[in-house]
Protein backbone atom coordinates (compact mmCIF):
# COMPACT_ATOMS: atom_id res chain seq x y z
CA UNK A 1 0.00 0.00 0.00
CA UNK A 2 1.36 3.60 -0.70
CA UNK A 3 1.06 6.35 0.83
CA UNK A 4 -0.21 9.76 -0.41
CA UNK A 5 3.21 10.89 -1.01
CA UNK A 6 4.04 7.39 -3.16
CA UNK A 7 6.38 5.60 -1.02
CA UNK A 8 5.29 1.87 -0.66
CA UNK A 9 4.55 1.08 3.16
CA UNK A 10 5.68 -2.25 3.84
CA UNK A 11 7.21 -2.23 7.65
CA UNK A 12 5.39 -2.39 10.46
CA UNK A 13 7.42 -1.67 14.27
CA UNK A 14 4.72 -3.40 16.60
CA UNK A 15 5.99 -2.72 19.79
CA UNK A 16 4.58 -5.08 22.68
CA UNK A 17 5.31 -3.33 25.85
CA UNK A 18 6.47 0.22 27.54
CA UNK A 19 8.48 -1.87 30.49
CA UNK A 20 12.06 -2.48 30.25
CA UNK A 21 15.07 -3.97 32.77
CA UNK A 22 17.70 -1.22 31.71
CA UNK A 23 16.91 2.77 32.26
CA UNK A 24 18.95 4.32 29.28
CA UNK A 25 19.42 8.06 29.82
CA UNK A 26 17.94 8.74 26.36
CA UNK A 27 15.03 6.85 26.62
CA UNK A 28 13.36 7.00 30.10
CA UNK A 29 13.73 9.10 33.02
CA UNK A 30 15.76 7.48 36.12
CA UNK A 31 12.92 6.93 38.19
CA UNK A 32 11.37 5.11 35.31
CA UNK A 33 8.16 5.37 33.90
CA UNK A 34 4.84 5.62 34.84
CA UNK A 35 4.17 1.71 33.38
CA UNK A 36 0.90 1.07 31.94
CA UNK A 37 -1.25 -1.46 33.59
CA UNK A 38 -1.94 -5.25 32.33
CA UNK A 39 -4.86 -4.31 30.87
CA UNK A 40 -3.77 -1.09 28.96
CA UNK A 41 -1.79 -2.89 26.91
CA UNK A 42 -2.49 -4.77 23.54
CA UNK A 43 -3.06 -8.85 24.36
CA UNK A 44 -1.11 -11.62 22.05
CA UNK A 45 -4.78 -11.96 20.35
CA UNK A 46 -5.00 -8.46 19.17
CA UNK A 47 -1.23 -7.92 18.44
CA UNK A 48 -1.91 -10.94 16.25
CA UNK A 49 -4.64 -9.93 14.55
CA UNK A 50 -2.67 -6.06 13.90
CA UNK A 51 0.15 -8.03 12.23
CA UNK A 52 -2.34 -9.93 10.30
CA UNK A 53 -4.48 -6.58 9.03
CA UNK A 54 -1.39 -4.98 8.34
CA UNK A 55 -0.43 -8.04 5.87
CA UNK A 56 -3.33 -8.48 3.87
CA UNK A 57 -2.54 -4.52 3.39
CA UNK A 58 0.75 -5.02 2.02
CA UNK A 59 2.77 -5.20 5.44
CA UNK A 60 6.06 -7.26 4.77
CA UNK A 61 8.62 -6.81 7.54
CA UNK A 62 7.50 -6.64 11.42
CA UNK A 63 9.55 -5.29 14.39
CA UNK A 64 8.54 -6.43 17.87
CA UNK A 65 9.32 -3.91 19.96
CA UNK A 66 9.32 -2.42 23.54
CA UNK A 67 10.94 -1.15 26.18
CA UNK A 68 12.34 -4.78 25.60
CA UNK A 69 9.99 -7.10 24.04
CA UNK A 70 12.29 -10.17 25.88
CA UNK A 71 10.01 -8.83 29.04
CA UNK A 72 7.11 -9.29 27.41
CA UNK A 73 4.67 -12.66 28.37
CA UNK A 74 3.85 -14.46 25.75
CA UNK A 75 6.51 -12.91 23.08
CA UNK A 76 7.41 -16.82 21.63
CA UNK A 77 3.66 -17.72 21.03
CA UNK A 78 3.13 -14.02 19.28
CA UNK A 79 6.41 -14.74 17.22
CA UNK A 80 4.88 -18.11 16.14
CA UNK A 81 1.30 -16.51 15.73
CA UNK A 82 3.04 -13.94 12.83
CA UNK A 83 5.04 -16.28 11.29
CA UNK A 84 1.88 -18.81 10.92
CA UNK A 85 0.81 -15.76 9.12
CA UNK A 86 2.71 -16.15 6.10
CA UNK A 87 6.10 -17.38 6.80
CA UNK A 88 7.51 -15.27 4.02
CA UNK A 89 7.26 -12.22 6.43
CA UNK A 90 10.61 -10.96 7.60
CA UNK A 91 9.73 -10.88 11.35
CA UNK A 92 12.88 -9.11 13.45
CA UNK A 93 13.38 -8.09 17.37
CA UNK A 94 14.97 -4.79 18.63
CA UNK A 95 16.57 -5.55 21.59
CA UNK A 96 18.76 -4.68 24.58
CA UNK A 97 20.46 -8.64 24.78
CA UNK A 98 21.13 -8.57 28.41
CA UNK A 99 18.35 -11.55 28.39
CA UNK A 100 19.37 -12.88 25.13
CA UNK A 101 21.54 -15.40 26.46
CA UNK A 102 18.75 -17.34 27.62
CA UNK A 103 16.29 -17.39 25.17
CA UNK A 104 18.21 -17.16 21.80
CA UNK A 105 17.73 -20.36 20.34
CA UNK A 106 13.92 -20.80 21.28
CA UNK A 107 13.28 -17.13 19.45
CA UNK A 108 15.09 -18.67 16.27
CA UNK A 109 13.14 -21.86 16.72
CA UNK A 110 9.82 -19.23 16.65
CA UNK A 111 10.38 -17.66 13.98
CA UNK A 112 12.09 -14.88 14.46
CA UNK A 113 14.47 -13.89 11.61
CA UNK A 114 16.95 -11.32 12.28
CA UNK A 115 18.21 -9.40 15.57
CA UNK A 116 19.00 -5.69 16.53
CA UNK A 117 20.82 -5.32 19.82
CA UNK A 118 21.61 -2.01 21.44
CA UNK A 119 24.94 -1.93 22.60
CA UNK A 120 26.62 1.76 23.07
CA UNK A 121 29.54 1.41 24.08
CA UNK A 122 32.12 -1.59 24.71
CA UNK A 123 32.87 -0.27 28.35
CA UNK A 124 31.59 -1.24 31.27
CA UNK A 125 31.45 1.43 33.58
CA UNK A 126 30.19 3.93 30.55
CA UNK A 127 27.55 1.27 29.54
CA UNK A 128 26.12 1.13 33.48
CA UNK A 129 26.41 5.20 33.09
CA UNK A 130 24.33 5.32 30.11
CA UNK A 131 21.53 2.32 31.05
CA UNK A 132 21.84 3.13 34.92
CA UNK A 133 21.95 -0.57 35.92
CA UNK A 134 23.25 -2.70 32.91
CA UNK A 135 25.97 -5.30 32.79
CA UNK A 136 27.43 -5.35 29.47
CA UNK A 137 29.20 -8.82 30.22
CA UNK A 138 25.22 -10.08 29.75
CA UNK A 139 25.20 -8.06 26.40
CA UNK A 140 27.99 -9.52 25.19
CA UNK A 141 26.88 -13.54 26.34
CA UNK A 142 24.02 -12.48 24.45
CA UNK A 143 25.22 -11.72 20.96
CA UNK A 144 27.35 -14.89 21.31
CA UNK A 145 24.08 -16.72 21.79
CA UNK A 146 22.45 -15.24 19.02
CA UNK A 147 25.38 -16.44 16.71
CA UNK A 148 25.45 -20.13 18.33
CA UNK A 149 21.68 -19.96 17.36
CA UNK A 150 21.78 -18.99 13.72
CA UNK A 151 21.41 -15.37 13.73
CA UNK A 152 22.92 -14.23 10.81
CA UNK A 153 23.65 -10.29 9.73
CA UNK A 154 22.64 -9.31 13.17
CA UNK A 155 22.49 -5.11 13.52
CA UNK A 156 24.19 -3.84 16.50
CA UNK A 157 22.60 -0.35 17.01
CA UNK A 158 25.03 2.62 18.85
CA UNK A 159 23.01 5.96 19.87
CA UNK A 160 25.79 8.20 19.37
CA UNK A 161 26.15 10.76 23.00
CA UNK A 162 28.19 13.68 22.39
CA UNK A 163 30.70 13.66 25.34
CA UNK A 164 29.59 9.87 26.68
CA UNK A 165 30.24 7.85 24.25
CA UNK A 166 31.53 9.58 20.71
CA UNK A 167 35.33 8.54 21.70
CA UNK A 168 34.11 4.70 21.42
CA UNK A 169 32.97 4.74 17.55
CA UNK A 170 36.25 2.88 16.63
CA UNK A 171 36.04 0.44 19.23
CA UNK A 172 32.32 -0.20 18.54
CA UNK A 173 33.03 -0.12 14.83
CA UNK A 174 36.03 -3.05 14.86
CA UNK A 175 32.69 -5.13 16.35
CA UNK A 176 32.31 -6.20 12.98
CA UNK A 177 35.71 -6.82 12.00
CA UNK A 178 35.80 -10.42 11.80
CA UNK A 179 31.98 -10.69 12.50
CA UNK A 180 29.43 -10.73 9.42
CA UNK A 181 27.32 -8.10 12.08
CA UNK A 182 26.18 -4.64 11.13
CA UNK A 183 27.16 -1.81 13.67
CA UNK A 184 25.15 1.13 12.88
CA UNK A 185 25.57 4.57 14.76
CA UNK A 186 22.21 6.44 14.74
CA UNK A 187 21.90 10.11 15.37
CA UNK A 188 20.14 11.14 18.70
CA UNK A 189 17.13 12.70 18.12
CA UNK A 190 15.89 16.12 20.40
CA UNK A 191 12.28 14.44 21.90
CA UNK A 192 10.89 13.74 25.25
CA UNK A 193 13.40 13.64 27.99
CA UNK A 194 16.34 15.30 25.37
CA UNK A 195 14.51 17.79 24.01
CA UNK A 196 15.80 19.81 26.09
CA UNK A 197 19.55 18.30 26.09
CA UNK A 198 22.52 21.07 25.42
CA UNK A 199 23.59 20.71 21.66
CA UNK A 200 26.46 19.46 22.23
CA UNK A 201 25.08 15.77 23.11
CA UNK A 202 24.14 15.85 19.70
CA UNK A 203 26.86 14.05 17.49
CA UNK A 204 25.85 14.04 13.64
CA UNK A 205 26.87 11.37 11.30
CA UNK A 206 30.08 13.51 10.46
CA UNK A 207 31.89 12.34 13.38
CA UNK A 208 31.82 8.36 12.26
CA UNK A 209 32.56 9.51 8.92
CA UNK A 210 35.61 10.51 9.84
CA UNK A 211 36.82 7.03 10.69
CA UNK A 212 35.25 6.00 7.33
CA UNK A 213 37.55 8.19 4.87
CA UNK A 214 38.33 6.51 1.66
CA UNK A 215 35.97 3.72 2.45
CA UNK A 216 33.04 3.24 -0.05
CA UNK A 217 29.69 3.23 0.36
CA UNK A 218 28.61 -0.38 -0.33
CA UNK A 219 24.52 -0.11 -0.27
CA UNK A 220 21.68 0.61 2.43
CA UNK A 221 19.60 -1.32 4.61
CA UNK A 222 16.67 0.48 4.88
CA UNK A 223 17.00 4.41 6.14
CA UNK A 224 21.03 3.33 6.66
CA UNK A 225 24.07 3.87 4.56
CA UNK A 226 26.53 0.95 4.69
CA UNK A 227 30.15 0.75 4.46
CA UNK A 228 32.90 -1.69 4.51
CA UNK A 229 35.85 -0.73 5.99
CA UNK A 230 39.48 -2.24 4.11
CA UNK A 231 39.50 -6.13 5.77
CA UNK A 232 36.15 -6.14 7.46
CA UNK A 233 33.90 -9.16 7.71
CA UNK A 234 30.58 -6.84 8.57
CA UNK A 235 29.50 -3.56 7.56
CA UNK A 236 29.50 -0.08 9.36
CA UNK A 237 26.16 1.79 8.92
CA UNK A 238 25.04 5.41 9.50
CA UNK A 239 21.57 6.52 10.31
CA UNK A 240 21.16 10.04 9.76
CA UNK A 241 17.94 11.19 10.79
CA UNK A 242 18.78 14.92 11.52
CA UNK A 243 21.96 15.57 9.93
CA UNK A 244 20.72 13.76 6.03
CA UNK A 245 17.13 13.42 6.65
CA UNK A 246 15.63 9.98 5.03
CA UNK A 247 11.98 11.04 5.30
CA UNK A 248 11.32 10.71 1.69
CA UNK A 249 12.34 6.81 2.07
CA UNK A 250 10.47 6.34 5.19
CA UNK A 251 8.31 2.88 4.95
CA UNK A 252 7.49 2.32 8.04
CA UNK A 253 4.53 2.98 10.18
CA UNK A 254 3.93 2.50 14.19
CA UNK A 255 1.85 0.33 17.00
CA UNK A 256 2.21 1.52 20.25
CA UNK A 257 1.92 -1.49 23.60
CA UNK A 258 -1.52 0.53 24.02
CA UNK A 259 -2.49 0.04 20.68
CA UNK A 260 -1.98 3.62 19.76
CA UNK A 261 -1.12 3.57 15.72
CA UNK A 262 1.28 6.02 14.75
CA UNK A 263 2.10 7.29 11.07
CA UNK A 264 5.56 9.18 12.55
CA UNK A 265 7.78 8.56 15.18
CA UNK A 266 7.92 12.59 15.61
CA UNK A 267 4.23 13.08 15.24
CA UNK A 268 1.70 13.55 17.98
CA UNK A 269 -0.83 12.40 15.99
CA UNK A 270 -2.32 8.43 16.81
CA UNK A 271 -4.78 6.23 15.32
CA UNK A 272 -6.25 4.28 17.97
CA UNK A 273 -6.71 0.79 16.80
CA UNK A 274 -8.07 -1.38 20.07
CA UNK A 275 -11.36 -2.45 19.84
CA UNK A 276 -11.24 -2.55 15.74
CA UNK A 277 -11.78 -5.88 13.87
CA UNK A 278 -11.99 -6.97 10.42
CA UNK A 279 -12.27 -4.36 8.09
CA UNK A 280 -13.27 -1.57 10.31
CA UNK A 281 -9.43 -2.42 11.73
CA UNK A 282 -8.05 -2.35 8.00
CA UNK A 283 -9.25 1.08 7.12
CA UNK A 284 -8.07 2.46 10.37
CA UNK A 285 -4.69 1.10 9.69
CA UNK A 286 -4.91 2.58 6.14
CA UNK A 287 -5.95 6.25 7.02
CA UNK A 288 -2.44 6.12 9.36
CA UNK A 289 -0.55 5.11 6.33
CA UNK A 290 -2.49 7.96 4.32
CA UNK A 291 -2.06 10.52 7.54
CA UNK A 292 1.92 9.73 7.27
CA UNK A 293 3.68 13.29 6.97
CA UNK A 294 6.46 14.33 4.44
CA UNK A 295 8.79 14.78 6.56
CA UNK A 296 9.74 15.38 10.23
CA UNK A 297 10.65 18.66 11.02
CA UNK A 298 13.47 18.00 13.98
CA UNK A 299 15.74 20.48 12.02
CA UNK A 300 13.40 23.49 13.18
CA UNK A 301 12.64 22.16 16.13
CA UNK A 302 12.06 19.25 18.76
CA UNK A 303 9.59 16.29 18.04
CA UNK A 304 5.84 16.97 18.78
CA UNK A 305 5.53 13.98 20.22
CA UNK A 306 4.82 13.38 23.38
CA UNK A 307 5.86 9.81 24.49
CA UNK A 308 9.15 8.57 25.26
CA UNK A 309 10.47 6.46 22.97
CA UNK A 310 9.71 3.40 25.47
CA UNK A 311 6.27 4.32 24.94
CA UNK A 312 6.22 4.50 21.34
CA UNK A 313 8.35 1.36 20.33
CA UNK A 314 12.19 1.81 19.78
Amino acid sequence: MKDRFGRKIEYLRLSVTDRCNLRCIYCMAEDGVCKLRHGDILSIEELTEIAAASYDLGIRKIRLTGGEPLVRKGILPLCRNIKAIDPAIELDMTTNGSLLSECAQELKEAGVDRLNISLDTLDPDTYRSITRCGEIGRVLEGIKAAGSAGFAHTKINTVLIGGVNDNDIFDIMRLAKDSDVSVRFIELMPMHITACWDKSRFVTAEVVERHLRSTDLVGFDGVARLYRPQGFVGTVGIISPLSQSFCDRCNKIRVTPDGKLKPCLHSDEEIDLRGLHGEALKEAISQGIQNKPMCHHLNEATSTGTRSMNEIGG
